[in-house]
This record gives C-alpha cells, structure tokens and sequence, in this order.
C-alpha cells in the first residue's frame, strides 16, 4: 500500500471512530461532519473578531488612558479590520457557520452539542493565546531596541506590557489545559460504553475468544476497551488541538515574518518541507512496531492475571516453573520488540535534533547581511528569532512529534479493528436471528426441537453429529451420552443457542425460560445476593426467600458463615467446586426455567446430594437435557441420546439403556 493510500486509510478509520460521538455517522455523511467543523472555526474567528471589537470598544470608554498603554496599535488594526473587507467576509462566514449548527441541530441531541461548545471553547482560547503570542513578539522587538538605546523608561514601559500579556495568558493556559481532558475524558466515557455495550451485544465477548491467541485476530480485547479508548480520546484530543495551534500560529507568524524577510520565510518553507519527508519516510517503520507493542503488552499482563486468577490450581501442581517459562516467553516477547522499537525511535531522535540544531542557524544567515547594510533595526533579530521559531514549530509538527503520531496510529488501527469486528457481529447475528425468527415464526415456543441438525463447531470442518432429530418437550428430560469427544458439550451448546446448526433447524423456547448449567459454575464479582440471583434483579428476592433455596440445595453452613448477603468475597477461591455446583442449582431454582441445560452440573457432588437435586428439578416439572458419565443418572431421565463420537446417534428409552463403562 501507498503512503498515500495508508494515510487516506488511516482517515477513514479515524472518522470511523470519532464522527459518532460528534455526530451520528448511521444517518450522517462525511461532508456533513467536515461542514461542522469548518462551521465551528468560523463561528470561532467570529467570535474572536466581536470578543476583541467588544474588549477594544469597553476599554476605551472606562480606561482610555490604559489602553493605548497596554493594547499598543491594537485599536487601529481593529478598526482597519471592520474598514477592509476582511471584515465583512468574517461576519458573513460567521453568520453561515451558525445557520450550519441551526440546521443540523436536530442531529445534535443526546447530549452531542456539549463535544462541539467545548472544541469551541478550547478553540476560541487558542486564538486567544496565539493573537498574545503574536502580540509578544513585537513586544520582545521593542525591548531590545529599547536596551540598544539607552531608553529606560520605555523600557519600563514595554516591560510592563509584557507582564500584562502573562498575566492575561496565565488563566487562559489554565482553562485550556483543564477542558482539552475533560472533553477527552467525557470523549472516553463514551465511547468504551458504546464499545463495552457491542462487545456484550450479540454473544460478541464469545465470538471474539480472547483466550485463543492464533486463531482470531483481534487479541485482548479488554485492552482495547480500556486502554486503547482511553489513548484515543486523549491523543486525538492534543493531537487536534496541537494541529489547529499549529495552522494558527503558522498563518499568524508568517505574515510577521514574511514583513521581515520573505527570502527567509521561503528557505523555512523549503527547510521543513525538506525534513518532514524525511522523518516520515525514516518513522514508516515506527508504526508496525508501535502496534505490536501494544499487542505484546497486552499478551504479558494477560498472562500474569492468568496466574493470578489460578493461584491455586498452580500451586496444587507445583507448576510454579512452567508458568513462569510462559509468563518469560510473553516478557521476551515485548522486550524484543521494544528493543528495535528504542532503535527506530533513536534514529528518529538524531534526525529531529539535527532538524532542530540547523534551523538555527537560518535566521542568523539570513537576517545578518541585511542588519550590517543597516536595513533593519536590532530588534528584528530578536523578533525574527521569534516569528521564525514558531513557523518553525507549527510547519515542524510532524517532525516533533512523530512518536505520538505512530502510538497514535497504532491504536487506531486496534481500536477501529475491535469496532469493525463487533459491528459485524453484530449484523452478522441480527440477520442470522431475523431469518431464524421467520423460520420459527409458527413453531412451537413451548418446546426445545431439532430437526435434522449437522453440528460443526464454528471455524472448524469436522462435523461431530450428523443428521439428528431430537424433541424434548415441558416436564421431558434426556441424558446425553458417549466418549470423550463425540460432541456432547458441543451439542448443548447449539441446544442453547450458543453455536448455529451447519444444517437443519433448531427451535427453542423462549430465553428466559432456558438455563443452561456448566460443569464449572460462573461465578461473578460481586456479592452472595448477586451470586445468587444472576442474571435476575437482586432486589426480586427476600432475605427469607434465598436463605430457604441454600438450604434446599443442602448449602446451609454457608449461610451460617455470611449471614450478610451484601458481602463481596472472592467466591471461586472461598468456595470448592462442590459447593459451587449447589450454589449453581440454588441459581437455578431462583430463576425457574422450565428448560434446563446441565453439562456434568454435578460432577462434585456426591451420589446422594446428586440425587437430592435432581429431584428438585423433578418437583419443579423443569424438563432437563444433561451430559454425564455416571450410571446413577439413568434414573432422573426418561430418554437416553447416544453419540458414537463419529456422527451417529441414537435415542433409547433410559430404562433399557446399559451404561458402558468405556463411554
């Protein structure tokens, strides 16, 4: 690809990412967006023009003897504004960047005209300080002619005036430097809720599987949600702010230096020109590691909560030297790549120095010979050095900050991929549930029906069952069976809805009365009330009414040890696995489905207990498709499905089924 066709690429991406929270892209074009922008920088520079006319107009009447003291020649350059054209041409620009914002107001609800009067603000304030700067660098002229010739009170004088530029600058620099975050955090709170709320829609967080590093290519997505979100917002923020600083203060001090000398403004022109496309060309590289930087970092601290959150199985298999070969493996893995990273950004360093060390030199060779032939004054060497470095720096931005640039980009590309990929989802799961819907629309919801299902796990060819027909209707219950992996986990996760059929049909009852149980149970962050209601509203049930469900599921020490239902405790650690199985159940029977999914759900628990619940289930007329092994089984389920673990199948009568030992 092009440098020309990435860079419009990266566009693309960036307006992907910041047009919705500034304006909504589904119902929105590009140019609508772009025609905002160019709306605010008039509505700005309007604002300006009339906040300086009204500052001018009030400081003559209530101090005019202050103000030809501290706002030298300000008044005239006011006025010849409003006399030429340029005046007319702000106020018409001014009076049509409003008409934009009145136009498309209907399209700025929910909130989305805060973003917009804050980028005002900060713009506003930047005008602000940079019409101050300019104002300086004249200043700074006065005082050295002031101290070439001997004028003491003058001095004074001009010295004066700067001090009162600081002290106007100080507050403005202040409030910039607040609001910029502060749109930046509001920015973030935004967007991660938007991603988090896609990332949680449509079963995406399944989809994506994190934990398979190989076979998808968007890696940690808590990382992108956290992380490159709160990157994105703050950098875009400083990067635009830095940008339209750098455009005014370009416009501003060219002029002041093009009035000094325009054979220097040229050689700064052609001087920058020069070393931006040499640093770009040289940084190209920064980018690719940049991004896998980020990969790599993110890949590492995985790995340590990995440990963290299995401290205990670790330390039952003494495997304390492993894990550290992997966590090892992943440290490597970033330290490598960040060492060429400190390699490139090195080389770039030398070229950024030597841009800066020569630019130096410029105004010097260039402005001497004319103040030896005494066509100027002293003081435009100190205003030449000046207008000269600020033209610099604002045509030099690319140059300076080319780092922050490639980070920058790189975390575009993440956070835009990671948006990509759960907006396809996304459609990809409505248009899949629109067509299951019109498929299903006449059949029965009070039943779970498969019909004629091929079962192939999602990104894979190898079809585990082929062909199956299968009816569990209310009160029913089936026990799936067969070695080791013949599908059976796999076919309650189509049951549930989880993966789609390769073939043939599946009907299920409605979600809320479907439960599925895993052989590990879930348990969340959160408190013992939470545990148990999940994923109901805990405030459904009484204190009395959980305290009876633990006690049904044979779970009352636990009751006995947090009386307090609103304490928050690290529950997979605290509890065994038996315990939280019957902490599974209790769930359960809070929720009341009345199809229920158990894929080995009591596989801790001894025979009795196991009993106890599946009776329970009975009492409750719940109908149940379980996965086990044990023979005990048989006698809580009316059918027995038999998978051969090489597409075949069978449905038997439990009571005539023989458990054998080898399944």
């Amino acid at each position: 690809m092009s440098p020309l066709s990435a860079f419009r690429n990266q566009l693309g991406k960036l307006q992907r990412l910041a047009q919705p929270y500034f304006l909504p892209i589904e119902d929105t074009s590009a140019w609508q967006f772009l025609l905002l922008i160019a709306a605010l920088l008039a509505v700005v520079v309007g604002s300006t023009l009339l906040l300086l006319t009204a500052v001018v107009a009030l400081s003559g009447a209530l101090i005019p003897e202050l103000q030809g003291r501290f706002l030298p020649g300000v008044p005239q350059q006011v006025a010849a504004i409003w006399s030429s054209p340029a005046g007319a041409v702000v106020m018409v620009l001014f009076a049509l960047g409003s008409g934009c914002f009145v136009a498309l107001r209907g399209k700025l609800r929910q909130g989305r005209w805060l973003p917009w009067l804050l980028m005002g603000v900060i713009t506003l304030l930047i005008l602000v300080i940079n019409g101050i700067n300019v104002g300086i660098s004249y200043i700074a002229r006065n005082v050295d002619n002031t101290l070439v010739a001997y004028k003491a009170d003058e001095f004074w004088q001009v010295v004066a005036i700067y001090a009162f530029c600081l002290v106007l600058a100080l507050p403005i620099r202040a409030l910039q430097s607040y609001l910029i975050p502060k749109l930046g955090l509001l920015w973030r709170e935004w967007l991660s809720g938007r991603l988090l709320t896609r990332y949680l829609s449509n079963r995406a967080y399944y989809i994506l599987n994190p934990n398979d590093e190989t076979a998808e290519e968007i890696d940690n997505p808590d990382q992108r949600i956290s992380q490159d979100t709160a990157s994105f917002t703050s950098t875009s923020l400083s990067v635009t702010v830095e940008i339209v600083a750098a455009l005014l203060t370009f416009l501003s001090f060219i002029v002041v230096l093009w009035t000094i000398s325009s054979k220097l403004a040229l050689w700064l022109l052609a001087y920058s020109v020069a070393g931006t496309a040499l640093i770009v060309f040289a940084s190209r590289k920064l980018v690719a590691l940049n991004y896998d930087q980020l990969r790599l970092e993110a890949d590492f601290r995985y790995g340590l909560v990995h440990i963290r959150d299995n401290a205990e199985s670790i330390a039952f298999y003494r495997g304390e030297q492993q894990e550290a070969r992997e966590a090892e493996r992943r440290l490597f893995g970033a330290i490598r790549n960040y060492d060429r990273l400190i390699v490139w950004q090195a080389l770039i360093s030398v070229i950024q120095r030597s841009y800066d060390y020569f630019s130096r030199f410029l105004p010097w060779l260039v402005i001497a010979p004319i103040y030896f032939a005494k066509q100027v004054d002293f003081g435009v060497f100190g205003q030449a050095s000046i207008a000269f470095s600020q033209v610099l720096f604002s045509v030099s931005y690319i140059v300076n900050n080319i780092d922050q640039l490639a980070a920058f980009s790189a975390s575009i590309s993440r956070l835009e991929g990671f948006q990509g990929k759960v907006d396809t989802i996304g459609r990809a799961n409505t248009d899949r549930d629109q067509l299951e819907g019109e498929a299903s629309a006449e059949a029965c919801s009070h039943a779970l029906l498969v019909s004629h299902v091929d079962l192939v796990p999602p990104q894979s060819e190898r079809r585990l069952i082929r062909d199956l027909s299968l009816e569990v209707a209310p009160s029913q219950r089936v026990l799936v069976v067969g070695p080791s992996g013949c599908g059976k986990t796999s076919l309650l996760r189509l049951v549930s809805g989880l993966w789609p059929p390769a073939a043939g049909q599946v009907e299920r009852p409605p979600l809320s009365e479907l439960l599925f149980i895993p052989q590990k149970p879930y348990m969340i962050l959160g408190s013992l009330r939470e545990q148990l209601c999940y994923p109901q509203d805990p405030k459904r049930f009484s204190d009395q009414h959980l305290r009876s469900v633990l006690e049904e599921v044979r779970l009352p020490e636990l009751v006995q040890r947090y009386p307090d239902f609103d304490i928050k405790q690290d529950w997979p650690r605290l509890l065994s696995l038996g315990e939280q199985q019957r902490l599974a159940f209790a769930r359960l029977l809070l929720n009341s489905p009345r199809f229920v999914v158990l894929d080995e759900a009591t596989s801790a628990l001894d025979v009795a207990t196991e009993k106890h619940l599946y009776q329970l289930l009975a009492q409750r007329e719940m109908a149940f498709v379980s996965v086990g092994h044990r023979p005990t089984l048989k006698s809580f389920h009316d059918t027995v499905l038999e998978l051969d673990g090489e597409g075949g199948w069978k449905l038997i009568p439990s009571a005539s089924y023989t458990f054998n030992p080898g399944a």
